[in-house]
């Protein structure tokens, strides 16, 4: 994607600096050694889309220490804790944010998450290069996101191909017609609609409702980011949403496996709200 020829926002500088931290990293552990390893340690992944279509409401919940826009979310913010607590409520998958410079993440909360969970884990990140792929699958993650935005159709293709080829289903995330249009195009399966327009941070739900008539039948529809009621997720499930994930409103509570029994209904009652 050319973007040298206006001002850079916030998506542009966090490219930008994955960008640089991705070329270090490669130099210091190259993709030979990360194949290696998924080779010989790395456990089967986890159906990350079959955990998103199961009976229920599907919410995959976010551990999310820090965002551009809101800064600091969650001070006492302990991975293996978080995971475990949140799957016992009733977390269909997990996202980990692994943005070490603008969200305060890292490959280790996604290691711990997923050494003490069984529901599937996805890689949220600004996912640029097939090395990174590597990375996820070799840490632990059972999925990745995509973001259109950030990427041109060839590599969006090439990093959705090697996600099938390691069995790891990739989110593909998407937030206007002309970007789902394109990942249809390339086979994305799971489509995300962000209501964050990451331009400029702000968050609309009307971005879902919006989109979800061109989602095909086919395709398992996620709705991102902004959802943080029981009204919310009615609305979305009843436009047709497969899933919802939700992080900085668990993140924001004292108690955030106890704030996602009150979106979705106590596990003890089979998730079957709605």
């Amino acid at each position: 994607m050319e973007i040298s020829a206006r001002p850079k926002n916030i998506l542009d500088r966090i490219v930008e600096t994955r960008r640089e931290s991705v070329a270090h990293r490669k130099r210091v552990l190259p993709e030979v050694a990360l194949k290696i390893a998924v080779d010989r340690k790395a456990a089967p992944p986890r159906d990350f889309a079959s955990a998103l279509i199961a009976p229920g409401v599907r919410v995959i919940a976010e551990l999310k220490k820090a965002s551009p826009s809101r800064g600091l979310i969650r001070t006492q913010f302990a991975p293996a804790s978080l995971a475990a607590s949140l799957e016992q409520a009733g977390a269909a998958a997990l996202s980990v944010l692994t943005e070490e410079d603008f969200f305060s993440g890292s490959l280790a909360d996604l290691k711990e998450a997923s050494r003490v969970t069984k529901i599937p884990i996805l890689r949220k990140d600004f996912i640029i290069d097939p090395w990174q792929v590597w990375e996820a699958r070799a840490a632990g993650a059972d999925s990745f996101l995509l973001i259109a935005a950030v990427l041109e159709d060839g590599i969006l293709g090439d990093l959705l191909a090697l996600g099938h080829f390691l069995k790891m289903e990739p989110l593909v995330e998407v937030h206007s017609r002309h970007e789902l249009d394109r990942v249809l195009v390339v086979g994305a399966k799971i489509i995300g609609v962000n209501n964050r327009d990451l331009q400029d941070f702000t968050v609309h739900l009307k971005t879902s409702l919006d989109l979800i008539r061109a989602i095909p039948e086919e395709c398992v529809a996620v709705s991102e980011s902004g959802i943080s009621t029981c009204e919310d997720i009615a609305r979305l499930r009843d436009a047709g949403f497969d899933a919802f994930l939700i992080g900085e409103h668990l993140m924001q509570q004292y108690d955030p496996a106890h704030a996602l029994i009150d979106l979705i209904g106590s596990p003890d009652t089979d998730n079957l709200a709605g």
